[in-house]
């Protein structure tokens, strides 16, 4: 399994870039970020100061959107960091959240963001791609590798990943949810004459190391509030009933109401109040090291390939020493028998 940090880009963009070298050298192979480029500081800048103060991590967004990012753009922003770094870049995208809504957009459709995943893939890969009936490539990245990872949680998503993505990229930790999501990513994969092993696996949620369960859930409350909003959009479509949804996933926001992208992942967030605490303990990984391990153990043998920790909380330094000093290397023998 291999591990990674998810971060936003708050200033001073220092931080951030310390953050991800601390990351790289207690064991973590991946330093992903929000891109929300009004709430907080240009990701794609900061990518270049990560990829130089480090060796071997790879960056991208968690994730990034086919509205704001023009799929082009988005493709020559990677591959030109591959050209210069090696390809150390991933890109992470879904329909849209924080960037779209906070400006009053809607997410993008799934057919949008379909063809985004295909474009930004065959040009960050040096191929050629379809745009408006013309057909064009970057002809100075022949080397550039880059992976696409959809994020989603609804089932046509779900099956839209599994067909064209290099990877899947879930947003919470409960293994239930998990189980439910990852079948069917691996079953549309197959169903599309893919091989199911090859689409990559990423669960990411806040984790906090440390014995203070009380205090590690307020400061991880708002992630139940920004699951909530895609929740949200869910019950819309596919209704609340269980049917098409488990019900795991969208019984809690009943007591929902209203949500201000202005406290997007803010520790604190005053729209966060209906998130109960089962929740926290479901989706997010919190506790003493033991406790995580055992969840991540969990996780591994439901297919996760990378486990990435969202640092928003105030415990971000000694999170990530516990992970890299215990956790990251109790897990190793463990991963290393099930490969």
């Amino acid at each position: 399994m291999d591990f990674g940090v998810v971060m936003q880009c708050n200033p001073p963009a220092s931080r951030v870039v310390e953050l991800a070298v601390s990351a790289e050298n207690r064991g973590f192979s991946h330093v992903w970020t929000f891109d929300s480029h009004v709430l907080w500081q240009e990701p794609n800048v900061i990518y270049s100061q990560i990829l130089a103060a480090t060796r071997n991590v790879t960056v991208g967004p968690m994730v990034t959107n086919p509205l704001t990012r023009d799929a082009t753009v988005t493709a020559s922003t990677f591959a030109t960091l591959n050209s210069m770094f090696g390809n150390r870049t991933v890109c992470g995208i879904g329909r849209g959240d924080s960037a779209v809504r906070v400006l009053s957009g809607k997410p993008s459709t799934l057919a949008t963001l379909r063809e985004s995943i295909d474009v930004i893939k065959e040009l960050g890969n040096g191929r050629s791609a379809t745009i408006n009936g013309t057909t064009v490539r970057f002809p100075w990245a022949g080397k550039s590798r880059l992976d696409v990872y959809g994020a989603g949680y609804g089932p046509k998503a779900l099956e839209m990943i599994g067909q064209v993505a290099d990877g899947f990229i879930l947003q919470l930790a409960d293994p239930a949810i998990v189980r439910w999501t990852v079948e069917r990513v691996k079953q549309a994969a197959e169903a599309a004459g893919r091989d199911p092993a090859a689409v990559s696996i990423v669960v990411a949620a806040p984790a906090y190391v440390g014995d203070d369960l009380d205090h590690q859930r307020d400061q991880c409350r708002w992630f139940g509030g920004m699951v909530g909003n895609h929740v949200a959009d869910l019950v819309d479509k596919y209704g609340g009933d269980g049917a098409q949804v488990p019900s795991a996933l969208t019984d809690y926001i009943k007591n929902r109401q209203g949500y201000d992208y202005n406290e997007h992942g803010r520790v604190g967030n005053s729209h966060t109040a209906f998130v109960p605490d089962e929740i926290i303990d479901r989706f997010c990984i919190l506790g003493p090291p033991e406790r995580h391990v055992e969840r991540l153990e969990e996780l591994h043998a439901l297919g996760v390939d990378q486990f990435a920790v969202y640092l928003q909380h105030d415990g971000k330094d000694t999170t990530l020493d516990a992970y890299g000093e215990t956790i990251i290397p109790a897990l190793a023998p463990t991963v290393a028998a099930r490969s």
